[in-house]
């Protein structure tokens, strides 16, 4: 009998903002990046986003390329213990709707799988936290040593993560028209795509112009926003982008 999986983004879905955000704080703190990257080089970005005149995935992209440079030469242990802390201190700052999705999905039987564009090393973390079954990240490659070459295979876009579910699907016996998904950007669209049960969470516009101009997902998906302690479902077939 094929089993029934649910699929769950982590930055923007289940945590309030991008984990890579935190863990670049801790690398700043710890001193591994110099505060001139942050005052030069992420600063402006983000507050282009803060101000609502960028966009956020340039924030994040700026703060990936500045952490895959850092980490070379680093040993695998000292991230991981980075990253652990930053899921004790930070882990519980999640999203109450996919929250309770996940401890739902868990009592109906079904597998439970973050597929994250965060480094493999916050995922694992956040992912024995809230108990998955399995999970993907972006790898950031390691020598023989145990040490960062910059080398990386990404998990956060949308190719990476059809590439993720077909290989789940087959690992795990799936029968997809039955399986979930929860995501919020552009890179989440390719397992909207091939579930039956697909849930934008907070999406970015550019995603809900995806699902707009696509009558399959439009016809199946789901749209949540969460504000403050309140959760609405919004009909994507009246809605209207300004």
């Amino acid at each position: 009998m094929k089993r029934t999986a649910a699929f769950f983004d982590i930055d923007g879905t289940i945590y309030r903002e991008g984990l890579i955000t935190e863990l670049f704080k801790k690398f700043v703190t710890h001193e591994l990046v110099d505060q001139t990257r942050w005052h030069d080089d992420v600063r402006p970005v983000f507050m282009k986003w803060d101000r609502r005149q960028g966009e956020y995935d340039d924030y994040l992209m700026k703060m990936t390329d500045i952490f895959k440079e850092t980490i070379v030469g680093l040993s695998e242990e000292h991230v991981k213990f980075i990253a652990a802390k930053v899921i004790e201190q930070k882990g519980d700052r999640v999203y109450t709707f996919t929250r309770d999705e996940i401890l739902m999905h868990r009592r109906l039987g079904h597998l439970v799988i973050a597929i994250s564009g965060s480094p493999y090393e916050l995922v694992s973390e956040m992912a024995a936290k809230y108990a998955f079954d399995d999970f993907r990240g972006t790898v950031y490659k390691t020598d023989e040593k145990g040490c960062y070459t910059g080398e990386i295979i990404p998990m956060w876009d949308s190719r990476s993560k059809q590439k993720a579910i077909q290989q789940l699907c087959s690992e795990y016996d799936l029968d997809l028209n039955e399986c979930y998904a929860y995501g919020d950007t552009t890179g989440d669209f390719t397992m909207f795509q091939h579930v039956g049960h697909p849930y934008a969470i907070n999406p970015t516009r550019e995603l809900l112009n995806r699902i707009m101009n696509d009558p399959e997902v439009k016809a199946k998906i789901q749209v949540i926003v969460e504000r403050k302690d309140v959760v609405y479902e919004m009909d994507i077939h009246n809605m209207k982008l300004r």
